[in-house]
């Protein structure tokens, strides 16, 4: 037999369950009312599975054939494979490296969303609560990378601590935390004087208890949406980058290189540039169309 701590504890579950259910439900029941953000969402998530299959794909991303340079989209290839995409000017095929360049965009802009939104998260949450100075040095830093150009803050940083995979993480993470910071304290500054902050203040919780327990739930909304609006920032910083040659290193096939790579085929061979281009494209207006439902669903003044 199950004990009362046991019961209790699933009827818990149970509950929390139905409310997730509940507002997941409500969630795309609103959202697929409007066709463009239920295109954003199908896009994106087609996007995502495609590029995690992307190993599966016959062809080897990295296998040159400078025979079949440059050869044009085709249904079927002279191997039998399909070549959807044509191929690049080493002869590679450009649709499995498409695919595998936008799962490192993904992987990138995910990792690089995520160290931003806690770093950010956790200093707004501080400099609004705290202010003095606290809020007066957080905000000094705010104010010094705002006054300095994305392009000129990563080539610096790049060029200071070596390209690779986990720096360029660390360098859009460094320069993404300043709008999840200033977002967040805006937010805290306008709670922190609410009656039910006032309350547990006034029964004696810590300042730790009162911002994780009582302030971050409330700001829970606001972080989700700019979590969705900064990936497509992060994606499109990722492929700057790389499109200058300071971002990943060009043994790994990334949407800004491969964009890099076709420069001189603009005109000669158009597929190179319009294929990871519109996949880019697609990827990032995606995250756009959610993020700006996203702040729409969480405003209670706008009924969507």
């Amino acid at each position: 037999m199950r004990g009362p701590k046991q019961a209790s504890f699933t009827e818990k579950a149970k509950d929390r369950y139905r409310e997730i259910s509940s507002g997941l439900a409500n969630y795309f029941s609103r959202a697929f009312k409007y066709r463009a953000v239920a295109a954003a969402h199908v896009a994106l998530l087609l996007i995502i599975i495609a590029a995690a299959l992307a190993d599966f794909y016959p062809l080897d991303p990295f296998e040159q054939d400078l025979m079949g340079s440059l050869n044009p989209p085709e249904i079927r290839n002279a191997e039998g494979f399909p070549g959807l995409m044509g191929t690049d000017p080493l002869g590679r095929d450009l649709a499995v490296r498409i695919l595998l360049a936008t799962r490192i965009s993904l992987v990138v802009g995910g990792l690089s969303v995520a160290i931003a939104c806690v770093v950010g998260t956790a200093l707004g949450l501080l400099a609004g609560y705290l202010g003095g100075i606290v809020d007066a040095v957080i905000m000094r830093i705010v104010d010094a990378l705002l006054a300095l150009p994305f392009v000129v803050l990563g080539i610096a940083i790049v060029a200071a601590i070596g390209r690779s995979f986990f720096n360029i993480i660390f360098v859009l993470g460094f320069t993404g935390w300043i709008t999840f910071a200033k977002l967040v304290r805006g937010q805290v500054l306008s709670l922190k004087e609410e009656a039910f902050i006032e309350s547990a203040r006034a029964v004696g919780s810590s300042v730790t208890r009162i911002l994780t327990r009582h302030l971050l739930p409330q700001v829970g909304g606001i972080v989700l949406v700019t979590i969705t609006l900064t990936l497509g920032q992060m994606i499109i910083s990722e492929a700057t980058l790389s499109f200058l040659g300071v971002g990943i290193p060009p043994s790994i096939p990334t949407l800004g290189g491969i964009l890099n790579d076709s420069q001189t085929y603009l005109f000669s061979a158009w597929w190179i540039v319009v294929f990871p281009g519109l996949t880019l494209m697609a990827l990032v207006l995606s995250f756009n169309m959610i993020g700006r439902f996203l702040r729409d669903y969480f405003d209670p003044q706008i009924d969507v």
